[in-house]
């Protein structure tokens, strides 16, 4: 695992994120982990969405050689 150092966390922030480790019986640390973990999984999740969008929308469509198409035009 990795060590990661925050600086100058907002007052306001701080302390929002120390009542929430009270509240679930956490340590700070164990609470910020937890945000972090959240925060990661919906960036990953709305990446597969996006992606999965892609693949339905391109569905079917028939893709030429590039490469050649490519090569063609630059000999031109």
């Amino acid at each position: 695992m990795r060590t990661l150092t925050i600086r100058t966390v907002p007052d306001e922030v701080y302390e929002t994120l120390k009542s929430l480790a009270g509240a679930n019986h956490r340590s700070l640390q164990e609470q910020v982990i937890e945000v972090l973990e959240r925060e990661t999984e919906l960036v990953r999740e709305a990446r597969s969405v996006k992606a999965r969008r892609w693949r339905e929308r391109l569905a079917g469509r028939k893709w030429g050689n590039l490469v050649a198409d490519i090569r063609s035009e630059r000999q031109r």
